[in-house]
């Protein structure tokens, strides 16, 4: 069954990026460009994975993965996080809020696809 993933973006070149990466090994992507409704679109699709930017309108990727861990329904959901903004001081709020992996932008396309595989290992769709 093909893996599913939503990816909350802002950014359209990266966005794309990355459902380009993802799409070539099978990957659908589903993307949202703001933080508005993030948390009820992720607790709808139940997807293997969650790719969510830090800065976004409308709500913080801070604040969706928070929704997110206090859903017990979505607290082990693999959560990646992107920012262009990484001080020691985001990767510690991250992890302290529960993401399973931080990456910065810019990312290499290799980096990504081993945090995606490695994150959804033996998760069954």
């Amino acid at each position: 069954m093909t893996k599913h993933v939503v990816l909350v973006e802002d950014e359209a070149n990266i966005a794309e990026a990355i459902r380009f990466l993802l799409g070539r090994e099978g990957w659908r992507v589903e993307t949202l460009a703001n933080g508005h409704n993030a948390a009820g679109v992720i607790r709808a699709a139940k997807p293997d994975l969650v790719i969510l930017d830090v800065m976004l309108p409308g709500k913080t990727g801070f604040e969706i993965l928070a929704e997110l861990r206090s859903d017990a329904s979505l607290a082990g959901m693999p959560v990646l996080m992107l920012t262009a903004r990484g001080q020691a001081r985001d990767r510690e709020m991250a992890l302290k809020a529960g993401v399973s992996r931080f990456m910065t932008k810019p990312f290499a396309n290799e980096e990504m696809m081993s945090a995606v595989r490695e994150l959804t290992a033996g998760r069954v769709s």
